[in-house]
């Protein structure tokens, strides 16, 4: 039998915080918790990855009136301070996912939300294999851990609904308005066929700034770009429905 549910999941990615935006971002928060029913931020909290900029994220977002859930970008990474900004996060009450998972009661709903930050290779046909330079191997070799990783959470995980937070794109589709020959930068199809394979109801990211809002998966998994540029607001809503979509 299904089930249906009118969970609302607020999303956003690609915020870029800085000092001159403290207590900007926090404003247009204000009544969330009126709108959606959990917060998910798919990386690229930072400009520069600095510990400054992470403090900065970390007030913003710190004990919202809902839970908030991160990922981290290739922004966030820059400075190799990544896990110093988890941490700050985390202080704040953001739970902060590394290619794992957690699960959440909102209501009646149990929510499985699995991800991290994900990486690039590009998409079925036009994409980098684990062939020649080691260096080439090791790329598409470090998106395909990070792939194996989700599919394992997704698998263990016990939840009515499960969404995928990741930064980089599992689909092309939602980088059309993007220059072709950056796709392999922007993610891989390794991601989707990992979700696929396990199974989810969602899948959210951002990194593409000149992108498009909608694709789906091979396996009919639906897709959504919510980076801030593509969405020109403070976050986007999406309303999971068995049954009816959304």
């Amino acid at each position: 039998m299904s089930i249906l549910t009118d969970l609302r999941i607020a999303a956003v990615g690609d915020i870029h915080l800085g000092e001159d935006g403290r207590g900007h971002y926090r404003r247009r928060l204000e009544g969330i918790e009126e709108r959606a029913d959990v917060f998910m931020l798919a990386g690229d909290l930072t400009r520069h990855g600095t510990l400054q900029e992470g403090k900065v994220v970390a007030d913003e977002l710190r004990d919202l009136p809902i839970p908030a859930v991160a990922v981290l970008g290739n922004h966030d990474y820059h400075s190799d301070l990544q896990d110093e900004i988890a941490d700050e996060l985390r202080d704040a009450g953001v739970i902060v996912l590394d290619d794992d998972g957690v699960v959440l009661q909102c209501g009646d709903t149990k929510l499985g939300i699995v991800g991290g930050k994900g990486f690039g290779g590009g998409f079925a046909g036009k994409c980098a294999s684990e062939f020649g330079e080691r260096e080439i191997k090791n790329f598409v070799a470090h998106t395909r851990h990070i792939a194996e990783a989700w599919k394992v959470a997704l698998k263990e995980i016990v939840a009515d609904e499960r969404v995928v937070l990741s930064h980089y794109s599992p689909v092309k589709e939602t980088l059309e308005g993007e220059p072709p020959e950056i796709y392999p930068f922007l993610g891989s199809y390794l991601l989707a066929e990992a979700v696929d394979t396990a199974g989810a109801d969602l899948i959210l990211h951002g990194h593409a700034h000149k992108g498009s809002p909608k694709g789906m998966t091979p396996g009919g998994i639906r897709v959504r770009n919510v980076a801030l540029p593509v969405l020109g607001r403070a976050y986007g809503v999406y309303c999971l429905e068995y049954e009816n979509g959304f």
